[in-house]
């Protein structure tokens, strides 16, 4: 009988804590100070540690200098900068999805996202101004503004993202050629191995159909881009501290795929719901079509 009591007590504990964390995980229906407060808070912590730990352990690496600009447009074959675009496509997203936790009017959180996304790009931007290795880049900027605009342009005309911009990573070669520059451990790579990184336009089919088509609403269809073969960000350098490097033709890849919004599925409880929401940033691994100009048409039959 005892056991008994404790299954049964522990039954109910459990029941609780699973209805208090549907319910905290649930998007208030009114303005909710506390939550917004709270949002605020923690924001202005991280972005502080952000701030200090980028100049303290990333830019004091290197001299610093007036502010001043710079041409990058011809380096990393562009995929730099789809990334800064997909980067502030999703800082928008995910500040605005906050906001709306906290019971914000769609419309007002739609704008401080995509302000917020845009103002931490800019940061980084400003920051790369005054470092001597590289300055205030024009076309970063511009591809920062193209995210947001994407995010805050779907929400004014359906007030939902129906086409989002995600990222998927897979180890490559060409780091182990010159590790200083595309990262010497698997963090550093997902950040600066641009051979590895794909961006992705991922088009949810359903939201652009009407209702009565039963199709199903978490299946996407994703058109990519990504690149190959660089070992430096204009051209690839011949030897690297004495070592010898392969010669490697550099070249644009595009892809087409399937994907997912796995947070759209009909049903999930909060909870859940908020836990997917990470599918919204990083695309589903899946069969891919690639086209580039050295192998012509690939097929993938599992591509990430």
């Amino acid at each position: 009988m005892q056991l008994k009591k404790y299954c049964l007590l522990l039954t109910a504990v459990s029941l609780c804590l699973s209805l208090s964390a549907q319910e905290f995980f649930k998007a208030s229906a009114q303005y909710n100070p506390g939550r917004v407060n709270g949002i605020i808070i923690t924001e202005a912590a991280i972005g502080t540690a952000v701030t200090f730990g980028l100049q303290y352990l990333w830019y004091k690496k290197f001299p610093h200098s007036r502010f001043h600009f710079f041409n990058d447009n011809a380096e990393w074959l562009n995929v730099d900068k789809v990334g800064h675009a997909t980067t502030a496509y999703n800082i928008a997203a995910i500040q605005n999805d906050l906001l709306r936790w906290g019971g914000v009017r769609s419309g007002t959180a739609a704008l401080i996202g995509s302000l917020t996304g845009l103002a931490f790009m800019t940061m980084i931007e400003v920051m790369d101004g005054h470092s001597s290795k590289w300055g205030f880049s024009k076309g970063d900027m511009l591809a920062n503004i193209a995210g947001c605009v994407l995010f805050e342009d779907q929400q004014l005309l359906w007030h939902e993202q129906r086409i989002s911009l995600k990222f998927s990573y897979h180890q490559t070669i060409f780091p182990k050629y010159y590790p200083a520059e595309l990262g010497s451990n698997l963090p550093e790579r997902m950040l600066k191995d641009y051979n590895g990184q794909s961006y992705w336009l991922s088009f949810n089919i359903g939201s652009f159909l009407p209702a009565s088509s039963h199709f199903p609403n978490w299946l996407n269809l994703a058109v990519g881009y990504g690149a190959e073969g660089m070992v430096g960000a204009v051209k690839n350098p011949t030897e690297v501290n004495g070592h010898p490097i392969p010669e490697f033709k550099r070249y644009r890849q595009f892809y087409l795929s399937f994907d997912t919004d796995l947070y759209r599925i009909d049903g999930l409880s909060p909870l859940a719901s908020s836990l997917l929401e990470l599918n919204r940033t990083i695309k589903t691994p899946a069969p891919a079509l690639e086209w580039n100009e050295v192998q012509g048409l690939r097929f993938h039959p599992f591509y990430y």
